[in-house]
């Protein structure tokens, strides 16, 4: 090739863009961090594994938790909650977003027509919200707000008896003296603090006392409790999240925990205990509706559940957690204490 042609081939192909024509190219500026969401589902029953059908029957609830926040206007909804989220400069936030909730209370008896007037009214509770979360070192704030309906428009009849009539067996027959629509909203603050005592081999023990108090027409009670747990990454979380109310941790997760992680290592496992106490001022589904006559039992001020279980998750990517949870009586006349079991799948998405 001659040095004319040579010369000629070279700038056509700076012109195009496809020849290195600068020793020190300009540095790329980083991607910017993909927002990414942890979607969570919880189911709670008290029939199929425990064989009861009372109460509080069955709860659901789909949330997604978010990536932590750089600045923008959920992490400026902080900055709104003023001193409930201290800042230390070395926080972490996120939102979570409970995007559908339901919980179904019946009485014990399901054939009786009408309902049995001492025991508790049939009623369903449908939901959405959200909750701000922020760790500080080893504690995290949570301040979480439903909003929702009570009564017919919560489709608790058409949900429980749609099912029974799918598996074949009758449904709840008194649903006509259910509470009535009312809005209901719910809001909760607690504080939990995470004290790990490693065990060697990569396990260690921690417990995970938390205080709280939830306000507002569906529930109004302060809870103080704590979780006993043993396994591996256990600074992943603060418990498996439960439905309200309950011992329970929340969707926090911290993909932190996996950083560098090869192999069985990224496998996190815990074994877990707990007990909450509930000093109890108001329950709809015990007391009533707020602004109409409906059936009502007298409640217990106090209010304690034992729960226990295990999760198992790998890294961030998914996880699983199950547990049975036994209630002290919540009003006066009940027959019995009350359990169910409560299961919980998550991914990242």
């Amino acid at each position: 090739m001659t040095k004319a042609r040579t010369t000629a081939v070279l700038l056509a192909a700076t012109w195009l863009g496809v020849y290195p024509v600068h020793a020190d190219p300009a540095p790329v500026p980083p991607a910017p961090a993909e927002s990414s969401w942890q979607f969570s589902a919880i189911e709670e029953n008290d029939s199929g594994i425990l064989s009861t059908d009372k109460h509080y029957t069955q709860g659901e609830r789909f949330s997604l938790l978010s990536s932590p926040l750089a600045a923008g206007w959920r992490s400026d909804l902080f900055g709104f909650a003023g001193p409930l989220f201290p800042d230390s400069g070395g926080q972490e936030r996120r939102f979570d977003w409970i995007a559908l909730g339901q919980s179904i209370f019946t009485p014990e008896n399901l054939k009786a027509n009408p309902p049995d007037p001492k025991d508790r009214s049939y009623a369903g509770w449908l939901y959405t919200g959200a909750a701000l979360l922020q760790q500080n070192g080893n504690g995290l704030t949570d301040l979480e707000l439903l909003a929702g309906m009570v009564g017919p428009a919560a489709l608790g009849e058409e949900v429980q008896n749609d099912w029974h009539q799918f598996i074949g067996i009758s449904g709840g027959q008194g649903w006509h003296d259910q509470l009535k629509n009312e809005p209901g909203l719910a809001l909760s603050y607690e504080r939990r603090l995470r004290l790990e005592q490693p065990l060697g081999g990569g396990f260690a023990a921690d417990i995970v006392p938390e205080l709280g108090i939830t306000a507002g027409n569906v529930f109004t009670y302060g809870s103080g409790g704590a979780l006993l747990r043993i396994g591996r990454h256990l600074d992943a979380d603060y418990g498996p999240t439960r439905i309200r109310p309950g011992p329970s941790g929340t969707d926090w997760f911290n993909e932190k925990s996996f950083d560098g992680c090869e192999g069985f290592d990224c496998l996190g496992f815990y074994a877990f205990g707990g007990v909450e106490g509930r000093a109890v001022a108001h329950n709809i589904f015990l007391d009533g509706n707020t602004f109409a006559s409906s059936r009502r039992v007298d409640k217990k001020p106090l209010v304690g559940d034992l729960a226990g279980g295990f999760s198992v998750f790998w890294k961030s990517a998914a996880r699983f957690d199950f547990g049975l949870l036994s209630r002290t009586k919540e009003f006066y006349g009940q027959q019995g204490e009350d359990s169910y079991w409560g299961m919980r799948a998550a991914f990242h998405w």
